[in-house]
């Protein structure tokens, strides 16, 4: 092999290896880049196919192809920032490594994931003793209070604790779940003496350090939500009350949906459990439901009390 030769071979090599490396070094562009550009794209649901991050992904990969063609000089300063970036939030606790990774999980579970089933619908049982019920019904309904500053402040600071940078992306949905977030991570389940049945307003349960029993919870949930704009109900069931959010029609809730999965992703989300009446949709708020729409305690209400 001749000097020539073997100079065309070695240029050979290094075509090889820098066209290997722009192709390492435009992977490590799109993949963080995909999904920041998703937190900018509403949700599009086609069918059961959830697209906004595949979308994100093929704009992303048209931006590096782009900066490729003009300025292929900046593609390796462009990952650096992107690797930089996401390395500082990783360290502030902002949209790092993690997010980014839990964000492709999510794109995986909501095209193949099963994660909506319809609970059977809610059937108001009649009770012999419709006195008391009557009596229990307006009791609660008088201890609701979102009018309440106290509340009010509590439901505001909180809706804003959890999710707000993806506010752009799912809107007012987030300040709920982040206000759920907040009271079932923290609420702690205290009886109420065997005598005596109390039903404590939402202001004595922020007070006592959100500490209570099952009706207590639904009594601070619905006055915390509806003080921040949202609807809520609460289902009565036999010696259980648990509240329940209202979603919408079905592109509400499926676009709730795909929040709670993508906001949720580290509970082990098997189903999406939901109730659904003339085309309306209500999902579980109870406190043992590790996030909204988590399975029902019973099926067999007594009462559907709205506020």
């Amino acid at each position: 092999m001749n000097e020539t030769q073997v100079k065309v071979v070695k240029e050979d090599k290094h075509r090889l290896t820098r066209k290997f490396l722009v192709i390492c070094i435009s992977i490590l562009t799109i993949l963080p880049l995909a999904p920041l550009i998703n937190r900018y794209i509403p949700p599009m649901i086609v069918g059961n196919w959830n697209l906004d991050l595949a979308i994100s992904i093929v704009l992303a990969g048209a931006a590096t192809w782009l900066i490729l063609r003009l300025f292929r000089f900046l593609i390796i300063p462009a990952a650096g920032l992107l690797i930089l970036v996401l390395l500082y939030n990783q360290l502030t606790n902002g949209y790092g490594f993690g997010s980014m990774l839990h964000d492709y999980r999510t794109m995986v579970e909501n095209n193949w994931g099963k994660k909506a089933e319809k609970e059977i619908d809610l059937v108001v049982t009649p009770t012999f003793f419709e006195g008391p019920l009557t009596k229990t019904t307006k009791a609660l309904q008088s201890k609701v209070n979102y009018k309440d500053s106290l509340v009010r402040n509590f439901a505001v600071k909180h809706s804003l604790e959890n999710f707000d940078e993806y506010h752009m992306k799912y809107g007012g949905i987030v300040r709920y779940l982040s206000l759920f977030k907040y009271i079932n991570s923290n609420f702690k389940y205290v009886p109420d003496s065997e005598r005596d049945e109390y039903f404590a307003t939402p202001r004595e349960t922020i007070l006592n350090g959100l500490g209570g029993d099952c009706d207590d919870h639904a009594i601070l949930m619905v006055s915390a939500m509806k003080a921040i704009g949202g609807r809520c109900r609460m289902v009565l069931t036999d010696g259980h009350l648990y509240p329940e959010l209202y979603c919408g029609d079905q592109k509400a809730f499926e676009k709730m949906q795909q929040a709670i999965i993508h906001l949720f992703g580290n509970e082990a989300i098997d189903n999406m459990y939901y109730h659904e009446e003339n085309g309306q949709y209500w999902i579980n708020l109870d406190y043992t439901a590790r996030y909204p729409g988590g399975p029902y305690v019973s099926e067999t209400a007594y009462a559907i009390i709205n506020v």
